[in-house]
């Protein structure tokens, strides 16, 4: 039975409606891309980029076409994604994106996290890949309720020298340093195929965290780039070479990601080899919108940004035993809303000191219940915005006059777009809808009143003695 998606009048199916819970709790496989651009798959248009294993699991499952990250940089996405809310009930989120190893700065070991409260329910934990979330010796995975972990802990590594952002050494078995020689793509993908098909007694819950498509630009034949960029630490302390400003193109970026997905190829074969396929659920998506060298058309915008190619990624969820295959839907939903169904699906509850923000789609996944119609909630240090059905709320402190011919120059401006329709966000329409503008400033600014304060020291802050323009309309 076919559902009509209220986002835009696309016809779209809830996996089986009436099927219900299967009798068996699912594995559970998150594979998270690294600045991926909303248009670099196959199955998302791309002519240039070949995905066929990425490209099979959305034929497989469902394919959002309005997914979002909840955030726009990668490591308040993932603080969002382990904690199921708003990054920025967290003082690490406050960080755009988590770069000072401090105490005060990663999710603290006694929050109720995904892993943690699926850990608790019996499940096997496991992280392969980026982690960014905190730094030891005060936070890991393995205090956030992983029990097996291999990767990095900063928010970049070179695929072959495996150095972090300052030129040290960042990979770890546990919490302890290790060598290992290998592009790094391919040491995450054999860890966690290995994983996925050993034999166990209990369910498994697997984050698998890749670097790619993320600078610096190397594909699986440029070790000699890593070793250049290496060097350079030495010389070119600030920025990090590791930036790689001059390096990449479209062809080899292009590369990056066809890599990434011949690995979840390999992850998808070997747990297809071990007799899982139909009991686990599969997640796809980015942690933000691309950024340099990927393609986000005809979306605007980039990482960093709460314009659509910033927020708006690949996301596709694979459940076989529940799920019919051949999905495609516009309802619109991000990351929180995907722990909140995981936790269900894994047979748990959050914790009741740390409500969840997100909300729970598997009724509407797996039981036929109408789609749960919910405002979606984004805030960055200088931006805000809410996603309301069709409409989406944009609110930019900032001078913006390069996007878009609006009125004046000089921000805050405060934005109504229909983005089912309007994807560059160009036609701003608050003029027509007073009433419906109106209550999502309000909902926004209520749901912002209730998070910590972005510092006066936060290069985006808003700066109480700054003099507002005549014609501005309020904060």
């Amino acid at each position: 039975m076919a559902t009509t998606d209220s986002a835009g009048g696309v016809p779209a199916r809830a996996g089986q409606p009436g099927g219900g819970r299967p009798g068996r709790r699912p594995n559970i496989l998150f594979i998270l891309a690294d600045d991926l651009g909303w248009a670099d798959l196959g199955c998302y248009g791309s002519s240039t980029i070949r995905t066929p294993n990425l490209d099979r699991l959305a034929g497989e499952g469902m394919l959002f076409r309005h997914g979002y990250a909840c955030t726009p940089w990668c490591s308040p996405t993932r603080i969002g994604l382990y904690t199921g809310r708003y990054p920025t009930r967290l003082p690490a989120g406050l960080e755009e994106p988590l770069t000072t190893h401090a105490e005060g700065n990663g999710i603290p070991a006694d929050h109720p996290t995904l892993s943690s409260l699926l850990l608790s329910a019996g499940y096997e934990t496991a992280m392969f890949g980026k982690w960014h979330c905190g730094w030891l010796p005060w936070y890991s995975p393995l205090r956030s309720g992983f029990q097996t972990f291999f990767g990095n802990l900063d928010g970049a590594i070179d695929y072959f020298e495996h150095v972090d952002t300052v030129g040290e050494a960042d990979l770890y078995e546990g919490e302890t340093p290790v060598e290992e020689v290998g592009y790094y793509t391919s040491l995450i993908t054999e860890r966690a195929a290995e994983f996925v098909a050993a034999d166990r007694d209990n369910p498994f819950y697997v984050q698998l965290n890749y670097t790619a498509p993320h600078w610096p630009w190397e594909g699986p034949g440029d070790r000699e780039v890593g070793a250049e960029i290496r060097r350079r630490f030495s010389q070119e302390p600030v920025p990090t070479p590791l930036i790689h400003p001059d390096g990449g193109s479209l062809e080899k970026y292009a590369e990056l990601v066809e890599e990434m997905d011949a690995s979840i190829g390999k992850v998808l074969a070997a747990l297809s080899a071990a007799g899982r396929t139909d009991h686990t659920i599969v997640v796809f998506t980015s942690d933000n919108g691309g950024e340099r060298w990927s393609d986000n058309w005809p979306l605007v915008g980039e990482k960093g940004d709460l314009t659509e190619g910033g927020i708006r990624v690949p996301l596709i969820l694979r459940w076989p035993a529940a799920m019919a295959a051949g999905q495609v839907t516009d309802h619109p939903i991000n990351t929180l809303d995907l722990t909140a169904t995981l936790i269900d699906a894994g047979g748990t509850a959050p914790d009741e000191g740390s409500p969840l923000d997100g909300v729970n789609l598997l009724p509407w996944l797996i039981e036929g219940a109408d789609f749960p119609e919910h405002d979606l909630f984004w805030r960055t240090s200088n931006q805000g915005a809410l996603r309301r059905g069709r409409f989406k709320y944009l609110y930019d402190r900032r001078d913006r006059s390069v996007l878009g011919n609006w009125p004046r120059r000089h921000g805050p401006f405060h934005l109504l777009y229909d983005v089912t329709v309007d994807g560059r966000e160009q036609a701003n329409i608050a003029d027509h809808h007073p009433q419906l503008m109106a209550e999502m400033k309000a909902t926004w600014a209520r749901i912002e009143a209730e998070l910590l304060p972005y510092p006066p020291s936060h290069p985006g802050a808003p700066k109480p003695s700054t003099a507002k323009p005549a014609t501005s309309e309020p904060d």
